[in-house]
């Protein structure tokens, strides 16, 4: 039975991995080790289709190391037992542990030994991560690199070297694919690649040669193959960064229809990267200071979104898009400091005053005092007026506060207070 399109298009050497140049690029980490052909077990950890398999049968294929494949769940230690067989007999292999935070303490006790001589070089891919899931005796042995999801420009990439590919690919259908069609299954797979050739391959092999002898995958197959509309992109990406904005203009507008219209299209594309970086940014840009809990609770939805996937994601989504867009709104904490970054980038700044320097004579260091410091502790409510900005700008304000909310209503009045008193 034929392998899927997918795992036959997997690289066989580091150059041919398409994406994660952060790493596999030239010069950088992974590259340069495979180079060097000085390998160590790793940690790849990232969403599911973004080249974690790839990475490792690229790595082994490049230093013509044994390449092995086994499950933390569903293989058994007699399995280890028969890799690590090999590797004695070979002198090295490179073994790729799928969903390695699930590896048990029987397994893992029998692995240690062989990561600590080098014997195996564990690859373990895990979509969840590592810093909490994985157990730390493994993670103290492995070097951790974080994948990100892959640009549409990579999958169209990989697609068009499928379709030209007659080896491995689908070069012997003479496939003519749609620019709409192309476009689509690039962008709408959210970052996985694997989906994308997945749907391309069902598109080809279900596909009806028209009354030229032709095969011609349309946008309709395309969306059909794939399970995803298509929503309005244009050939450089724009129009999904114009759902983005309009998402986060949306929320900012207090305006909860429009907000859930635009995440719906964000959530039909897949892209809950997207979407998760750019809520974290409004709960901080926009609604800041008027509701500080907003940031820790749409940070909380978005780990629960990322644990359980799609589409059960979309529920704690929507809960923080609703939160965040009936919040008071502030943006009193980025307008400060661009203000104070708009100053010292023009150069205003100053010399830091003598009392506040770092102090390591005369015991004073060890109170964290310096010469003429007050050490605010030592007074009523941690207060006392002397002066914090250089010279030449010690009369400078930079925050402004906005009275939308109880807490930065709260902060403004202690804030106001003080500047009384330094007055």
């Amino acid at each position: 039975m034929e392998k899927p399109l997918a795992f036959r298009m997997r690289p066989r050497k580091i150059e041919e991995v398409m994406g994660q140049q952060h790493l596999v690029g030239p010069g950088k980490i992974i590259h340069r080790m495979v180079e060097a052909k000085q390998l160590t077990s790793m940690i790849l950890y990232g969403p599911p289709g973004i080249g974690k398999t790839s990475i490792a049968s690229a790595i082994a294929g490049s230093t013509r190391y044994a390449f092995r494949t086994l499950n933390a769940v569903s293989n058994n230690k007699k399995d280890m037992e028969i890799v690590v067989a090999e590797a004695k007999m070979s002198g090295k292999v490179v073994l790729l542990l799928d969903e390695v935070h699930r590896l048990d303490k029987g397994k893992q006790d029998f692995l240690l030994p062989f990561l600590e001589n080098g014997l195996i070089v564990l690859i373990g891919a895990t979509t969840s991560n590592p810093y909490h899931a994985i157990n730390p005796a493994i993670r103290s042995r492995c070097q951790i690199f974080e994948l990100k999801p892959l640009e549409p420009a990579d999958i169209k990439q990989t697609i068009i070297h499928a379709l030209q590919d007659s080896d491995r690919g689908l070069g012997q259908y003479g496939v003519t694919v749609t620019d709409d069609a192309l476009n689509h299954l690039s962008s709408a797979s959210g970052g996985d690649v694997r989906s994308s050739l997945n749907a391309l391959e069902l598109a080809v092999l279900s596909a009806k040669k028209n009354n030229n002898g032709e095969i011609i995958i349309t946008l309709e197959d395309a969306e059909e193959c794939l399970q995803k509309k298509s929503f309005t992109h244009d050939k450089d990406g724009d129009g999904h960064y114009d759902v983005l904005s309009a998402f986060q203009k949306s929320i900012r507008g207090s305006d909860v229809n429009a907000a859930l219209h635009y995440l719906a299209r964000l959530i039909e594309a897949g892209d809950l990267v997207s979407i998760s970086r750019r809520l974290l940014v409004i709960a901080y840009e926009d609604i800041g200071l008027a509701n500080p809990q907003a940031g820790a609770r749409t940070l909380a939805a978005i780990e629960t979104a990322e644990r359980i996937g799609f589409p059960e994601a979309r529920i704690p989504i929507a809960n923080a898009v609703i939160e965040l867009c009936l919040s008071p709104k502030s943006n009193s904490a980025i307008a400060a400091i661009d203000l104070a970054l708009n100053d010292l980038r023009k150069g205003i700044s100053g010399d830091v005053p003598n009392h506040l320097k770092d102090a390591h004579y005369q015991g004073a260091a060890k109170l964290g005092r310096g010469i003429e410091y007050l050490y605010p502790h030592d007074y009523e409510n941690a207060w006392v007026k002397q002066q914090y900005l250089p010279n030449a700008i010690k009369n400078k304000t930079y925050y402004q506060p906005k009275k939308t909310g109880k807490f930065e209503l709260a902060l403004s009045t202690v804030y106001e207070k003080l500047l009384k008193l330094r007055k």
